[in-house]
């Protein structure tokens, strides 16, 4: 797979300076929340309100427009063009069957087709098709939705295997019906769940946003709900803090927007670079540094945290040893397929990897090169690690398809700029 895009970015990191680097809203945290916002009365989202519109990820302007047409007047026919974004699309499929009446279309790019979505589809036919749910798939779009008015046992059942996604759009699913039936709705989760990390992550947003929510042998229950005092505070997204830390740490720099407090599963990098021989170093007012010198290579997993595995990669190219990267089959399905770009990026730069099965490990080069090329294939965390490693290692890029960052991170050159890297 390569970029449809012809667009070419050049970034020289020869003259790097320390900088303070500012990740934008949490994607994922911001997803959560503007879901429980619409659905306690706390819409719109303060945080996002005061956020420029230029500045918010795609998939967050993509999910706040479906919600929008979820509020519209019942009988309106509601489409959405979910563009690349798996999050608000599997988020916006449960929403739309779970409103009384909805008819939503739903549409979105040839890749997000290609995703996986098949156990959230079959789970809410299984939950609310005896009740009169309709959920009908084009080849690949539209998908099409006709919400039914009343519901029948309240529980959703889901494999874990997957993705951890489709749980999490359950379980605000259940929150919704909770809050229109007031009787607990549970999510039964079968197997080994992927990324537990994200639907802890959900758990904690429903908790803020004043739901109670019981855990017990995969069993996930919405069993009341308590207004908050005040609707919670976004926080700066883990996913990016990641590349802007390791730039922190080549610069001498610091990052804003960072709390150690956070449920995201990427804040995992703060511990994982510990075993390399770096630490991280709060500051006041939410700031952040890494502090260290590399003295040994990476372990990690992608159960974990599969969405920092390609930023780990990065930072294992430049590690004096060599780095293992466990549960990475889950990475041929994201956006592109991240196992082999990983595998595509290590090799640019003059690595080595060895793949065993579901278990990377990556060798880093003896001398990084002056220069490398990288395709993001549409794939913003791609294209974002591509230039993270060019800063790390010294070496020049020439990137093709750069605009793809617009999806979780819109301001990422902007920062990288910060730091004197220069951009042509």
């Amino acid at each position: 797979m390569t970029s449809s895009s012809q667009t070419r970015l050049h970034v020289d990191p020869s003259r790097l300076t320390p900088a303070v680097l500012t990740p934008p809203i949490s994607k994922s945290d911001a997803q959560r929340a503007l879901v429980l916002a619409h659905l306690t009365g706390a819409w719109p989202l303060p945080d996002l309100q005061r956020e420029p519109e230029h500045f918010l990820p795609a998939d967050v302007r993509v999910l706040r427009r479906g919600i929008e047409a979820l509020r519209l007047p019942p009988g309106t026919v509601r489409d959405v063009d979910c563009a690349d974004g798996g999050a608000p699309f599997r988020i916006l499929v449960t929403q739309a069957a779970v409103t009384p009446g909805a008819h939503v279309r739903l549409t979105g790019t040839p890749r997000l087709g290609e995703r996986p979505h098949g156990p959230l589809f079959e789970s809410l036919r299984e939950a609310l098709g005896g009740s009169g749910l309709v959920l009908t798939e084009g080849k690949p779009w539209p998908v099409e939705i006709r919400a039914p008015e009343r519901t029948g046992e309240p529980v959703f059942r889901v494999p874990g295997a997957q993705s951890s996604q489709y749980a999490s759009s359950l379980l605000l699913g259940c929150a919704a019906l909770f809050l229109r039936e007031r009787r607990p709705w549970r999510v039964e989760i079968t197997g080994t769940l992927t990324s537990a990390g994200y639907l802890e992550l959900t758990v904690s947003w429903l908790r803020r946003f004043g739901f109670t929510v019981d855990e017990r042998d995969g069993r996930f229950e919405v069993a009341d709900y308590r207004a908050p005092e005040r609707t919670p505070a976004m926080p700066g997204d883990w996913s990016s803090l990641g590349y802007l830390l390791l730039l922190a740490w080549r610069t001498g720099g610091s990052v804003e927007r960072a709390d150690l407090g956070s449920a995201h599963p990427d804040q995992a990098l703060v511990r994982l670079v510990e075993r390399a021989g770096l630490r991280a170093e709060p500051g006041p007012n939410a700031t952040l540094r890494l502090v260290g010198e590399a003295r040994d290579g990476l372990v990690a997993s992608g159960k974990e945290c599969p969405d920092l595995l390609p930023t780990l990669a990065a930072l294992a190219c430049v590690l004096p040893r060599s780095s293992t990267l466990t549960d990475v089959g889950i990475l041929r399905v994201k956006e592109s397929d991240r196992l082999e770009g990983i595998l595509t990026l290590v090799e640019a730069v003059g690595g080595k990897t060895v793949l065993e099965g579901e278990t990377l490990t990556i060798h880093p080069p003896p001398t990084p090169p002056r220069h490398f090329a990288m395709d993001s294939r549409g794939d913003h965390r791609m294209a974002m690690v591509s230039a993270t490693l060019s800063a790390l290692s010294g070496a020049a890029l020439t990137l093709t398809g750069p605009e793809c960052v617009e999806k979780s991170f819109p301001g990422f050159w902007q920062q990288l700029e910060r730091t004197g890297a220069r951009l042509t």
